[in-house]
C-alpha cells in the first residue's frame, strides 16, 4: 500500500531515473550502501510487534482478567524495541557514511566538470550560480536521495508488517482503511507540480545571495572606498525579503495537504472505531483484535499525517539530481578529436584563414580575418577599445571555437590538436593575472611543476623578481594570500610572467599585460616581458603604442576588422591611416585639423 503512495507522491519513471544516474556513484560501495538499505528490512518490521502482541495481551489480560499466558509480553516488547534501537543507529551511521561517500565522489565529478568546462560557461554565470550548482545542489541530491529512500524503505516494511496485522485482525476494516489511505494521499500527487517554478526561483535567489557574499569578499576596499555599505545592504536585505517570501509561498501552495490528510484520517479512524465496535457486538471479532486493529491503524496514519514534508524534501532533493546531471550531462562546445593530430613543436607559424566569431549568434564580432604569423615574429595588435584584439589571441588556445574560418598551426587546424597538447605550447600574461592562494614559489611552479630550485631562480631573474624575493624574509616561501593580495600590480605581473618562463611555451600572448601599471612598474615589467619573448612567437595587444614599436608587424584590428597590417613606419606612412592616427593622438604630435577630427570620432 505504500509503495502505491509513493508512486503517487512522484513520477515514477523520475524515481527509476535518478537512482539510474546516481547508481555510478553508489558502486565503489555498493555493498556497505545495500546493508544501509537492508537493515531498514527489520527496523521496519518490528513496528507490527507492539500491535500484533496487544490481541492476545488484551484478550487474555484486559478481558479475560488472567495472568496465565501473555506475562512475557512486556518483556518481549521492550527486547524488540531494544534490537530496533540499535539496527537504526546502525542503519543511520551507515547512511551517513554512504552518504559522505556518495557527496565526496558526486562534488569530485561536478569539480572536474567545473575545471573541464569551456570559458563561455563563465562569461553568463555568476560565481553564486556556481557555488549553488556545483556545491550545495550534490549534498542536497545526495541526502535527499539516501535519506528518502531509507525513510521509504523502512515505512514499506513497516507498512506491510502493518497491514499484515490489519488483515488478520479484520479484512473488513482492513478495506475500509485502505480506501481512506489512498484518498487521504491523493493531494500528494500535485506536489511536484506546486513545487518545481518555486524552488528554480528560490535558487535563482540563493544565486544571486552567493554572488553578494562574493562581491563583497572580492570588492571590500571598493564598497569602502566608496561608502557601498548601505548600497550593498539595501541589496542583500531585498534579496531576503525575496527569499523569505518565495519560502511563505511554497508552504501556503503545500501546507493545506497536512491538515486536508488529518481531517481525512480522522474520518478514517471514527469510521474504523465504529465499524468494528459493531464487529465486537455482532461477535465477528473479539476485543483484542480491535485494540490490535487501532493500534496498527494509528502506527499506519500517524506518519502520513506529516508526510507532505516528506513529499517536500523528496521533490526538492529530485530537483537538485536534475539540475546537478544537467551540469554533468552538459555538452562541451569545445570538441575534441577522437584521435587528435600530435603537436611536438611549432615550426612555420599560425596562420587565420577567413576567421569570423559571434559571442551571440547573429552578432559577429571578428568579420573575416586573414593574418599569416611567422615562428620568432612579434606582432603586435592595436585599435579602438572593443574593436576585438583579446577576442582574437583567446581563439588561439581556444578559449573559444571559430564561427567561420579556422585557425592553424603549422598548417593543420587547432582543432584537430587535443586541447591540453596545444595549450601546453602556449603562455598568456593578462592584464590582471590571477595568483591562486598560496605561496610565491606554488604559484611560478604551475607553469612546470617538475621545475627544479635552479629552474625556479632562473625564471625569478628573468623575471626581474630576484631582487624583490631577496627582500623577503621567506623568500619564494612567502605566503600572497588569495589572488595574490598581498603583492603590488607589478609585482603580481612579474610572478605571472615567471609563471610564463616556467612553462616556457613556443607561443606567447601577452594581453594588455602592462596598461595597468605605473610608469615605473611598467619599466620593470617590460624588461621581464622583453625577457620571456626572446625566441618566441609573440602576439601583444597594448593601448600603450611606445610598446609595440620594436615588433615585426603591426595588426589594427577596428570594429572586429583587420584595418591595417605592417611595421611601424609602413603605418605611419599611410595618409590618414587609423594606426597613424591612434599613434599621433596618443603622442599629441601635430596633424591636420580636418583628418584629426575625422579619425577621433573614428577612434572614439
Amino acid at each position: 500500500m505504500k509503495k502505491i503512495d509513493f508512486r503517487q507522491m512522484m513520477d515514477k519513471n523520475q524515481f527509476a531515473t535518478n537512482y539510474k544516474r546516481m547508481w555510478p556513484f553508489i558502486k565503489p560501495f555498493w555493498p556497505m550502501a545495500l546493508l544501509s538499505l537492508l537493515i531498514c528490512v527489520p527496523v521496519g518490521s518490528l513496528d507490527a510487534v507492539i500491535a500484533l502482541f496487544l490481541k492476545p495481551y488484551t484478550d487474555v489480560v484486559v478481558v479475560g482478567k488472567s495472568m496465565e499466558s501473555p506475562w512475557y509480553i512486556p518483556i518481549l516488547i521492550v527486547g524488540f524495541t531494544t534490537v530496533q534501537g540499535l539496527l537504526n543507529f546502525g542503519g543511520a551511521y551507515l547512511n551517513a557514511w554512504v552518504g559522505g561517500r556518495l557527496t565526496m565522489g558526486l562534488k569530485a565529478r561536478l569539480y572536474e566538470k567545473l575545471v573541464a568546462i569551456e570559458p563561455s560557461y563563465f562569461d553568463t554565470t555568476t560565481s553564486g550560480e556556481v557555488l549553488f550548482r556545483f556545491n550545495s545542489d550534490a549534498e542536497l541530491a545526495c541526502s535527499g536521495l539516501l535519506g528518502n529512500l531509507k525513510s521509504f524503505l523502512t515505512r514499506i516494511f513497516s507498512s506491510v508488517a502493518l497491514i499484515g496485522v490489519l488483515f488478520y485482525n479484520s479484512w473488513q476494516l482492513s478495506i475500509l482503511a485502505i480506501v481512506i489511505l489512498v484518498v487521504a494521499v491523493a493531494p500528494l500527487t500535485k506536489v511536484k507540480k506546486l513545487l518545481t517554478s518555486l524552488v528554480t526561483r528560490n535558487n535563482s535567489c540563493m544565486f544571486q545571495l552567493n554572488t553578494t557574499y562574493n562581491e563583497t569578499f572580492s570588492g571590500n576596499r571598493t564598497i569602502a572606498a566608496y561608502n557601498l555599505q548601505d548600497r550593498q545592504k539595501s541589496r542583500f536585505n531585498s534579496l531576503l525579503n525575496d527569499v523569505f517570501d518565495l519560502t511563505v509561498a511554497m508552504t501556503r501552495r503545500t501546507a493545506w495537504i497536512t491538515p486536508f490528510m488529518h481531517f481525512v484520517i480522522s474520518i478514517g479512524l471514527g469510521l474504523a472505531i465504529a465499524m468494528g465496535s459493531w464487529l465486537i457486538v455482532q461477535g465477528t471479532i473479539s476485543p483484542g483484535n480491535f485494540v490490535s486493529f487501532i493500534t496498527a491503524l494509528l502506527m499506519l496514519y500517524t506518519p502520513l499525517k506529516n508526510i507532505t514534508n516528506v513529499a517536500v524534501s523528496v521533490q526538492q532533493s529530485f530537483l537538485a539530481i536534475d539540475r546537478v546531471f544537467s551540469i554533468l550531462e552538459r555538452p562541451c562546445s569545445l570538441q575534441e578529436k577522437q584521435n587528435p593530430v600530435s603537436l611536438p613543436a611549432v615550426r612555420h607559424g599560425i596562420t587565420f584563414e577567413h576567421v569570423c566569431f559571434s559571442y551571440k549568434k547573429g552578432v559577429e564580432v571578428l568579420h573575416d580575418i586573414n593574418l599569416d604569423v611567422r615562428v620568432g615574429e612579434m606582432l603586435a595588435l592595436v585599435g579602438n577599445s572593443g574593436g576585438g584584439k583579446s577576442t582574437l589571441v583567446s581563439l588561439i588556445p581556444r578559449f573559444y571555437d571559430v564561427t567561420r574560418g579556422s585557425i592553424k598551426v603549422d598548417g593543420t587546424d587547432i582543432r584537430d590538436f587535443a586541447l591540453n597538447d596545444l595549450r601546453q605550447h602556449i603562455a598568456m600574461v593578462f592584464q590582471d593575472n590571477f595568483l591562486f592562494d598560496g605561496t610565491i614559489k606554488e604559484n611560478i611552479l604551475l607553469g612546470n611543476p617538475s621545475a627544479t630550485d635552479e629552474d625556479v631562480k632562473k625564471a625569478l631573474h628573468n623575471a626581474c623578481l630576484s631582487e624583490f624575493i631577496d627582500s623577503l624574509e621567506k623568500g619564494v616561501d612567502t605566503y600572497i594570500g588569495e589572488r595574490g593580495i598581498l603583492l603590488s600590480g607589478g609585482q603580481k605581473q612579474r610572478v605571472a610572467i615567471a609563471r610564463a618562463f616556467l612553462k616556457n611555451a613556443p607561443i606567447v600572448i601577452l594581453d594588455e599585460a602592462t596598461s595597468a601599471l605605473d610608469n615605473k612598474s611598467e619599466e620593470i615589467v617590460q624588461r621581464a616581458i622583453d625577457n620571456l619573448m626572446r625566441d618566441k612567437t609573440v602576439f601583444v595587444i597594448a593601448h600603450r603604442l611606445s610598446t609595440v614599436k620594436n615588433a615585426n608587424r603591426i595588426a589594427v584590428i577596428h570594429e572586429g576588422n583587420l584595418a591595417e597590417l605592417g611595421t611601424h613606419e609602413e603605418l605611419m606612412a599611410i595618409p590618414g591611416g587609423q594606426y597613424r592616427t591612434l599613434y599621433n593622438m596618443q603622442f599629441k604630435a601635430p596633424i591636420h585639423h580636418g583628418e584629426a577630427e575625422q579619425k577621433a570620432e573614428e577612434v572614439a
